[in-house]
């Protein structure tokens, strides 16, 4: 999809200026050639303006859709307002970049999607965890054949936050709580290295003392007789792997989790020296004496915004289009109702959704 900034640096709006925003999206925009960032819609002005000196300082979020000097809107905002704020984008002829959960619902994403299509503009949901060291040794190694037919998977995002602090993604209202918050990100591994599944089955719960959203969600991906399960919790202080996978030639041990995030808030900047490399090993287990080591895949979450930039000016797919990001909200429903009736769910999905994972 090329247009009039083929060639020049894409011109970036972000409207948010949390977690996520300074964490993720303004250090790996800032380290991939070919963006610059030129507004920020938050009520944080002072401390916009000592991390992006020159900015335009926009209040209200909605208005950045409106900016005449902006080509990409990244929005990185509560959960609840994704879906109104890339509608407003589209509209107003921008690309779009939304952090995940995509959307709240289904007809949402899809919404956004024929809209984007409508509108001949990229919109992309930021899964920037296809690109973590944890993730891509694990698939690099089922690729291979190292575990041969995988049979059982189990992955999980676990923390040890015995307290529930005072945010957003932790009080009451709609997308709060851990599905819709590490959720995106299990499912989303899930269905790039096994693809739909047949059923969903899940179990969400609230297990810290004065946890007012789900604190723990476990889920079950049927393939047939395939088994995956996916974890988060937040009372896991330690002992579980980031990944483990069965097959009828071995098992492959993923212990610890991609380092990119730890590096990007102790300060070190995408592309620095050390950037993304993954000193834990994997262990093979496949009948000898003792586990073989498998070196790590490097991470870069930067792939993601090159591969977006290369999209927008027509050189290249959509690093993550709305379909799958389609999909992957249909999995959390099909776990809502799940949980709601105590049974295995199929997800309902269009036939163009299952396909964009081919």
């Amino acid at each position: 999809m090329a247009d009039s900034i083929d060639g020049a640096a894409i011109r970036v709006g972000l409207i948010g200026f949390g977690y996520a925003a300074r964490t993720f999206h303004i250090p790996l925009l800032r380290a991939t050639a070919g963006y610059r960032i030129v507004a920020v819609a938050s009520t944080r002005t002072g401390e916009v303006s000592a991390a992006l000196p020159g900015v335009d300082l926009i209040a209200e979020p909605a208005a950045m859709a409106m900016h005449p000097d902006v080509d990409l809107i990244v929005v990185a905002t509560p959960n609840d307002t994704h879906a109104p704020l890339a509608e407003a984008a589209l509209r107003c002829g921008r690309h779009v970049v939304v952090d995940k959960p995509f959307t709240l619902t289904v007809s949402e994403a899809r919404h956004l999607g024929q809209l984007a299509q409508a509108s001949d503009r990229v919109i992309s949901v930021f899964q920037n965890r296809r690109w973590d060291s944890d993730f891509l040794t694990v698939q690099q190694a089922i690729r291979r054949g190292d575990v041969g037919r995988v049979v059982l998977c189990e992955s999980r995002f676990n923390r040890f936050r015995p307290q529930v602090r005072d945010r957003w993604r932790e009080r009451p209202g709609p997308g709060s709580g851990l599905l819709y918050d590490l959720g995106p990100h299990l499912i989303d591994q899930a269905l790039l290295l096994f693809d739909i599944p047949d059923t969903v089955q899940a179990t969400l719960a609230r297990q810290r003392d004065s946890a007012e959203t789900v604190d723990y969600v476990h889920i079950v991906l049927r393939y047939g007789e395939r088994v995956i399960n996916l974890q988060a919790g937040t009372l896991v202080a330690g002992g579980s792997a980031r990944f483990t996978v069965h097959g009828d030639r071995g098992s492959l041990v993923k212990r610890r989790p991609d380092v990119q995030e730890d590096q990007l808030r102790a300060g070190v900047l995408p592309g620095a020296a050390g950037w993304g490399l993954d000193p834990d090993e994997a262990l093979l287990y496949d009948g000898g004496a003792a586990p073989r080591s498998v070196p790590a895949v490097p991470g870069d979450q930067r792939r993601y915004y090159a591969a977006l930039r290369e999209s927008i000016r027509g050189r290249g797919p959509n690093p993550v289009p709305p379909a799958q990001g389609v999909t992957v909200m249909a999995i959390i429903e099909a776990a809502l109702r799940s949980e709601a009736e105590g049974r295995r769910v199929t997800p309902e999905l269009r036939e163009e959704e299952r396909a964009a994972w081919s």
